[in-house]
């Protein structure tokens, strides 16, 4: 890794239309509509009166593959995604462009042998009155690139799930195409469709993109806490541990205190925890 061009790395603004067409993809990408009477469903995958889902934020605007660039030296092969935050300032509206300016804030050295974790930061304007409408967070594991320094020895906190019993559960399905779907809204990773280059990665057939089980895990905390209006939700943050194979089940426990709801996600299937340090703010 060379720190100093990573650090000094510019990104282009880019421009990001979101027709309602797209936006109703992502939605069915995430399993939304798998019951066709739910209207809190309906809201954001028919275009009557039309509403994008809030973690669409995260997918919209991506820099695409910069880390691959020879001149960072980064073994980008061994790179992990290892969190992601978000919170909504101004909900999407389907029809709008939108701007993603990124930056890279921090990284933080391990040490030699040990990686490095990057911390990337996108704020997202409305292109017609350049006001910001989400902020973004996202933190890679760079198993690779320990021992070339850092700008920081700290990373932030995890949030911390309560030790008594989950006060609810939910329990979404996923589709056996969910990752073919959801991959139609820009991530086209072949890791998720192609079973041989799954095979080669160490899984044992295609796997759900992280964001996808993210957008899955945003679902639930509407579901159990918005009363159908997806507004409510003003951020999320949350820690990937585990791939999710398409057509499994996720089940996330919430703890509730206020407005601040704490997750975790589960495989049913499986029993293997796929997100963790979940936190979500829902408003009154």
């Amino acid at each position: 890794m060379n720190l100093e061009k990573l650090l000094a790395w510019k990104f282009s603004a880019l421009e990001h239309a979101i027709p309602a067409r797209d936006c109703m993809l992502y939605a069915l990408g995430i399993g939304v509509g798998t019951d066709p009477t739910a209207v809190s469903d309906l809201q954001f995958c028919y275009e009557k009166d039309l509403k994008v889902f809030p973690s669409f934020v995260n997918v919209i605007a991506h820099p695409g593959g910069w880390i691959t660039d020879p001149s960072l030296e980064v073994d980008w092969v061994k790179l992990l995604h290892g969190e992601q935050s978000f919170k909504i300032l101004r909900p999407l509206e389907a029809g709008k462009t939108y701007i993603g300016h990124y930056r890279v804030r921090n990284v933080l050295d391990k040490g030699e042998g040990k990686g490095a974790l990057l911390f990337l930061e996108k704020e997202l304007r409305e292109k017609e009155t350049n006001e910001v409408v989400s902020l973004v967070t996202s933190t890679y594991v760079l198993r690779g690139d320990g021992g070339h320094g850092g700008t920081t020895s700290e990373a932030p906190a995890p949030h911390t799930i309560p030790e008594r019993a989950a006060d609810k559960s939910l329990s979404l399905s996923t589709l056996p195409q969910s990752a073919l779907i959801y991959r139609l809204s820009g991530d086209y990773n072949p890791i998720h469709a192609d079973p041989v280059l799954a095979s080669k990665a160490g899984f044992d057939r295609p796997i759900l993109h992280g964001l996808c089980t993210l957008g899955v895990a945003t679902r639930a905390v509407l579901d159990a806490f918005s009363a159908g209006d997806p507004a409510r939700l003003k951020s999320l943050q949350l820690r990937f541990s585990a791939p999710v194979y398409p057509g499994e089940t996720i089940v996330t426990d919430f703890w509730q205190d206020g407005g601040v709801i704490s997750f975790r996600s589960s495989v049913k299937e499986r029993g293997v925890v796929v997100l963790n340090n979940g936190r979500a703010e829902i408003a009154d």
